[in-house]
């Protein structure tokens, strides 16, 4: 990362910022990809209170003091990364994605794990640049208001001894 960006928790003010983040990337990683039930309840209303029920694991990327992008931990998962249009390329999404590994393992985990939909080629190349190891298919089962869509996905994991090595 470059001078003038930092990480941080996340707090209540940044909500609406990281549901932002969240909509605009959510559609660029997964509007094609995802099954059509998916992508139906995916609408800007649901974004913030997602963040709100997460925000006890989530950090933020903050960059010249602006929210650019953000990641959710949950156990032993890293469950969402998402880094602004504007502030892709800059370092910010390796630098959340070894806090968020750095969160697992700080958890007593030894192995962290994330899905990736099976047509999100952009991030499992960026994962996978990063140390990530493909174990397998797997199906997700996303989050769709009080119901759950299956996600054919991959599953990617992380020894936690291992390093994440810098990514361009």
């Amino acid at each position: 990362m470059t001078g003038g960006t930092a990480l941080r928790a996340a707090r209540g003010s940044d909500v609406d910022d990281i549901a932002r983040i969240w909509e605009a990337g959510w559609r660029d990683a997964h509007a094609d990809c995802v099954p059509e039930a998916l992508s139906a309840f995916r609408e800007a209303s649901m974004y913030p209170p997602r963040v709100r029920a997460r925000l006890g694991g989530t950090w933020v990327a903050l960059r010249h003091g602006v929210v650019a992008g953000f990641v959710v931990v949950h156990g032993d998962e890293l469950e969402q990364l998402y880094v602004a249009a504007a502030a892709r390329g800059t370092g910010i999404g390796v630098a959340l994605l070894r806090h968020g590994a750095a969160v697992i393992a700080a958890g007593g985990y030894e192995r962290a794990w994330l899905a990736v939909a099976t047509g999100n080629v952009e991030a499992r190349g960026f994962y996978e640049c990063a140390g990530w190891a493909d174990a397998g298919p797997i199906s997700y089962a996303a989050e769709a208001g009080e119901a759950s869509v299956e996600v054919p996905c991959r599953r990617l994991e992380l020894a936690l001894g291992d390093t994440v090595p810098y990514v361009p």
